[in-house]
């Protein structure tokens, strides 16, 4: 696979594996919009977090289990959601092949309800991730804490959020393959 390491909508973040700052350690975030100007706006896609969707959006009245993540320390008042029904919900934004971020809120709550969506169709997210101009080209360059991957709409939708830091990495091949056995605590090394 052909990859870059420019900073686009569609890309994943990997954090580097000594990452220190918690809230992104062995992280992957899924960058939804880029704007070199305005900023970036992404999902940590692997922080679950143990609620219903149910709890935090009470119009939604199936009992289907859909899975809520940590998306990042910004607004964490606020639910964002990814999904693969971009044809079926209207204003959606494209991300990538096959995933798609926002939309109606009401169209997507009488779809979920109607069953027309299913678990495996979307993720929603508590707060977001978010750089101003420059600042993530900044940590990219200067402090080296991220990796830069294709996001593949598997990373959304089937990987196990606990298993796709090291996932990912695999799947870049080569030195990052060795990079995802490294042990997360610093006393194993």
């Amino acid at each position: 696979m052909q990859e870059s390491n420019k900073i686009s909508t569609g890309k994943v973040l990997i954090a580097e594996p000594f990452m220190t700052e918690s809230t992104f350690s062995r992280t992957v975030i899924g960058i939804c919009d880029h704007d070199e100007k305005e900023g970036t706006v992404g999902f940590i896609l692997n922080k679950p977090i143990k609620v219903k969707i149910q709890e935090i959006i009470p119009d939604i009245t199936t009992e289907e289990s859909f899975k809520v993540g940590y998306g990042g320390p910004v607004a964490t008042d606020t639910i964002h959601y990814i999904h693969n029904v971009g044809e079926l919900l209207d204003e959606s934004l494209p991300v990538t092949r096959g995933v798609y971020w926002s939309g109606n809120f009401e169209k997507l709550k009488f779809l979920i309800n109607s069953g027309l969506v299913k678990h495996d169709n979307i993720r929603f997210y508590i707060g977001y991730s978010g750089w101003s101009e420059g600042q993530l080209l900044d940590e990219l360059i200067s402090s080296k804490s991220w990796m830069v991957s294709d996001l593949d709409p598997n990373y959304v939708f089937k990987t196990k959020p606990r298993k796709l830091w090291e996932q990912v990495l695999k799947h870049k091949g080569d030195t990052f393959s060795v990079i995802s056995q490294i042990p997360n605590s610093q006393r194993l090394n």
